[in-house]
């Protein structure tokens, strides 16, 4: 049978083959999809990275919470009721005018899902696992962020037992700002390391 024509499938090969698994078991009685897409639901936009937006906002905002945030993260945290699966035990580190800070998990993809939410794809990614440890400056590079060549780049490795929350720098012009207008800044990525908070409009 002839296939020369194109396909207009927006789904990555990951994706589509988590969405061929889904339609299966839904037709087989197994999962029930409106339960699906509510677990997805909260880990995106409840679970997800809105709460360690708001734990960055709330240190960007309180010196006294940020300090807290320095020596115990995990306590600080959870202060915030932001803590479950995978995010028992957090530290936190703060990028500076001096240092940058960038967070991989080497070994597999420890990653603290109650503070960010589902990890990305390419952090459980080989290519990232190694290179980002190897050749952190040009990982970043490919993420579109060009650091000054004189500013330090630290890689944490996360694991089973620790894991790592960036809290980027806060940008210019957010003076007197609101906790929550803050969080708007605060990307999944600039929490991981390979973003910079964002620009005020």
């Amino acid at each position: 049978m002839s296939h020369n024509h194109d396909h207009d499938n927006e789904l990555d090969p990951f994706a589509a083959r988590v969405r061929a698994l889904e339609t299966i078991l839904t037709r087989k009685g197994l999962i029930d999809p409106a339960a699906i897409d509510v677990i997805v639901d909260t880990y995106e936009t409840r679970i997800g990275p809105r709460n360690g937006a708001k734990v960055v906002a709330k240190a960007w905002s309180d010196p006294a919470y940020a300090d807290w945030l320095r020596r115990d993260a995990t306590a600080a945290i959870e202060s915030l009721s932001y803590t479950g699966r995978q995010g028992e035990h957090m530290q936190a580190v703060f990028n500076t005018e001096d240092t940058h800070n960038l967070v991989v998990c080497t070994l597999c993809s420890c990653y603290p899902w109650s503070v960010l939410g589902l990890p990305p794809v390419w952090y459980k990614a080989p290519p990232y696992r190694s290179r980002a440890v190897i050749d952190p400056r040009g990982v970043l590079e490919e993420f579109g962020l060009t650091l000054p060549a004189d500013k330090k780049i630290r890689v944490w490795d996360s694991t089973a037992e620790l894991r790592y929350l960036v809290v980027p720098m806060r940008p210019d012009g957010t003076e007197g700002w609101s906790e929550e207008r803050l969080a708007d800044l605060v990307s999944r990525d600039a929490m991981i390391g390979t973003a910079l908070a964002r620009q005020p409009a």
